[in-house]
């Protein structure tokens, strides 16, 4: 076997017209992609709020029992973990918080009505996923996360970590039910 060795000069030739197609495409491509992106987040219905602010773990924990006791309607157990279940009215603010390893507290929300979920995590980063809707948001310590959330359809959604917290991540999970 012989190798050919490249000729000096080679970036002096000119390209051959395959080339000179594949590079136009995905020059126009880069381009079109470039442009499509930042003029999808401001026309496209996907783009989450930007409401956030600032606040320690402790002071969300706070805020998250607070609430929790205000509006709590039972208690759900599953293995070694027990979960609030609260039961907000429509238009209020609502909270979740997010620890090793599990989302806290069991939502029970009306469908159709407005909520302003504070989303946070009280120890490590966290993943949020809501399933089987494709929606997924950071719970970081430290930051108030606020969506404000209309659910359109009666049906149990499951939450679970997707970044990755520790040792029992595989297990963190929580739930929302709508009415």
């Amino acid at each position: 076997m012989s190798i050919t060795p490249v000729p000096p000069g080679w970036w002096k030739m000119p390209l051959h017209k395959e080339e000179k197609i594949w590079i136009s495409i995905a020059l126009i491509w880069c381009i079109a992609i470039t442009i499509a992106m930042p003029a999808w987040h401001f026309v496209g219905q996907q783009n989450s709020s930007q409401e956030y602010y600032t606040i320690s773990a402790e002071d969300y924990n706070t805020l998250a029992e607070d609430f929790m006791e205000k509006y709590k309607t039972g208690t759900e157990t599953a293995g070694d973990w027990e979960w609030d279940v609260v039961t907000p009215p429509p238009g209020s603010d609502i909270f979740l918080r997010g620890m090793q390893w599990k989302w806290d507290p069991i939502l029970k929300l009306k469908k159709g009505e407005t909520y302003r979920l504070h989303l946070s995590s009280i120890d490590v980063l966290h993943g949020l996923s809501i399933h089987p809707l494709n929606m997924n948001f950071e719970a970081v310590p430290g930051w108030d996360y606020v969506l404000t959330i209309t659910p359109t359809q009666a049906k149990e959604y499951r939450i679970i970590c997707n970044e990755f917290c520790g040792a029992d991540h595989h297990g963190m999970i929580g739930k929302i039910i709508v009415e």
